[in-house]
């Protein structure tokens, strides 16, 4: 008995082939006796109808597009023609890993079920993981040889041969061939293999299209839906921060609003988040499948807003030398969302207002009318009835936008919501500079609450972003905010403004961080901030300080 080894086809010509030989023990004549209804190899048995198979392969595969057909050819072509006893086609998973019989015969469903494996697992997961051909001409003395399918009875089978070849496009490995009959003479064993070979070759097109088609498409289709679930949450009113009066009856609007497909009027001054309650909208909407389109009315000059929204055919104008899809088109089947429509000029809105009556519109120099199904929502900081007023926005377009009207209050109308949309940008903007901030000091607080923030919740997010890159340890300090914010007055400092006024607010803000952090033990206060308690009780009293507000 010779130990089990792998070696290189070398003395074949053919350096893609290995070979494991099990043992130089040959088989009993007795056994080749009985060989008949196994497929026998008989002595006069060649290869010279591989030509009639190759053309029986080729037409197959170009006149169907199914890789089952395909497949049900070979294993037709294999099981008839080579005499084989059990033949498999393993398709290989990419992403999972996983090789698995796609298509067998000579075996039943149960135990084509088990054939499973992984890259580099058994003969099948060497072939895969190597990507060149294997064959044991005796399966039952090689010990790698897995036997997962559970297939094989005692006897005869165990003197089966076997042979894998990899299914390859380019060095990319998709699956195997696998076949099992007797073989008297490894002349045939090796022709055998370069026939599967040639086969293998041949289906490797088909095999990659349909691995694509319902292994990658799958893969691509789970991450799609993760991705929409993410901008689902992304943009759910719960995400919407703030849990004040105002923003809770915003809340139910836009809850009732997202059940239907009605047209929706967003208004607010700059910044206070038009385009976050869009976004809600649309994702808790019949639409939500559908694209959302964003368009700013306000960021384009007038002979362009027309193409963007429309688009235009090829030479329609000076430079229009490609057809172009307009963002109207391109929202089809989902959401629309006009910001500062105020923007528009009087013959936009009249183009827009057949948009909103009709759902139709026709490019820029075209003449065919392109029916969409989109919900429209616009959003503006204009007072559009003091604008109708005065004749600089239609009549009739602002009745058709205004179905649905939800206004956004301004952040110094929300009262708490400023500290807790404050809490939230630092620990976003935190993370993002990898600094750990604990906490805003207590005057930062009151400087955040008494200003009036006419940027809204943007110019809040700033100020926020600004803060954490001045703050040098685990505080926001007051003078780490903008000069705007600094409080203009200090408790019974009489001052106002200029250089004076902001050294005192920064030793204020001393004095009451480090009360705050002692609770009110002066002593320890004063250690901190380097003072003696004398010192430290004359400046508490500049500025009215009892160390009982902070036990």
């Amino acid at each position: 008995m010779v130990a089990n080894r792998w070696e290189e086809a070398s003395a074949t010509g053919k350096p893609d082939l290995k070979v494991i030989f099990s043992s130089d023990k040959p088989k009993p004549n007795a056994l080749r006796l009985n060989l008949a209804t196994v497929g026998k190899c008989r002595n006069l048995e060649c290869r010279a109808k591989v030509f009639p198979l190759l053309y029986q392969m080729s037409q197959v595969i170009a006149e169907s597009a199914n890789l089952g057909d395909t497949l049900s050819i070979l294993l037709q072509i294999m099981q008839q023609e080579m005499n084989i006893v059990c033949g498999m086609i393993c398709l290989y998973h990419h992403k999972s890993g996983r090789i698995s019989i796609h298509k067998s015969f000579g075996m039943t469903a149960e135990e084509a079920s088990r054939g499973v494996y992984t890259l580099g697992e058994g003969i099948t997961g060497k072939v895969v993981e190597t990507g060149k051909a294997i064959m044991l001409p005796c399966i039952s003395e090689e010990p790698a040889f897995l036997h997962r399918t559970r297939s094989l009875k005692y006897g005869l089978d165990q003197e089966l041969s076997f042979v894998c070849v990899p299914v390859m496009r380019g060095r990319k490995v998709l699956g195997v061939i696998s076949a099992e009959r007797i073989y008297d003479s490894n002349k045939l064993l090796e022709q055998d293999v370069e026939l599967l070979s040639t086969f293998a070759a041949m289906i490797a097109p088909a095999v990659e299209l349909y691995l694509v088609e319902h292994f990658d498409k799958a893969q691509l289709e789970r991450e799609n839906r993760r991705l929409h679930d993410a901008l689902k949450q992304k943009f759910r009113p719960g995400n919407i921060i703030g849990n004040s009066k105002a923003m809770l009856e915003v809340y139910d609007l836009i809850h009732k609003i997202t059940k239907t497909r009605t047209t929706v009027l967003i208004l607010g001054e700059s910044g206070v988040g038009k385009e976050l309650v869009a976004g809600a909208i649309h994702y808790h909407s019949p639409l939500a499948n559908g694209p959302l389109v964003k368009f700013n009315c306000a960021a384009l000059p007038e002979n362009i807003i027309e193409s963007e929204l429309f688009g235009h055919e090829k030479g329609s104008f000076t430079g229009a030398t490609n057809h172009r899809v307009g963002r109207f088109e391109e929202a089809d089947g989902g959401t629309i969302f006009l910001d500062e429509v105020g923007e528009l000029s009087l013959a936009m809105q009249a183009k827009l207002l057949r948009v909103l009556q009709e759902k139709t519109f026709e490019r820029v120099g075209g003449n065919q009318p392109i029916k969409v199904n989109i919900r429209i929502i616009a959003a503006t900081n204009r007072d559009l009835v003091e604008m109708v007023a005065r004749g600089q926005f239609r009549e009739d377009l602002y009745y058709r936008l205004n179905v649905f009207p939800i206004t956004i209050p301004p952040l110094r109308d929300r009262g708490s919501d400023i500290i807790t949309l404050a809490d939230h940008f630092v620990a976003r903007f935190a993370a993002e500079s990898g600094k750990e901030i604990r906490r805003i000091s207590t005057p930062a607080l009151n400087m955040l609450m008494n200003y009036p923030w006419p940027g809204n919740v943007r110019e809040l997010e700033n100020v926020i972003e600004r803060a954490i890159i001045l703050t040098e340890d685990e505080v926001i300090h007051g003078y780490n905010l903008p000069p705007s914010l600094q409080l203009p007055t200090l408790p019974a400092s009489g001052q106002t403004g200029g250089l004076e006024t902001k050294l005192a607010a920064i030793e204020y803000e001393l004095l009451v961080e480090a009360l705050k952090t002692h609770h009110g033990n002066v002593t320890e206060a004063a250690q901190e901030l380097g003072l003696t308690r004398r010192i430290m009780g004359l400046r508490m009293s500049k500025f009215n300080l009892d160390y009982k507000r902070f036990r």
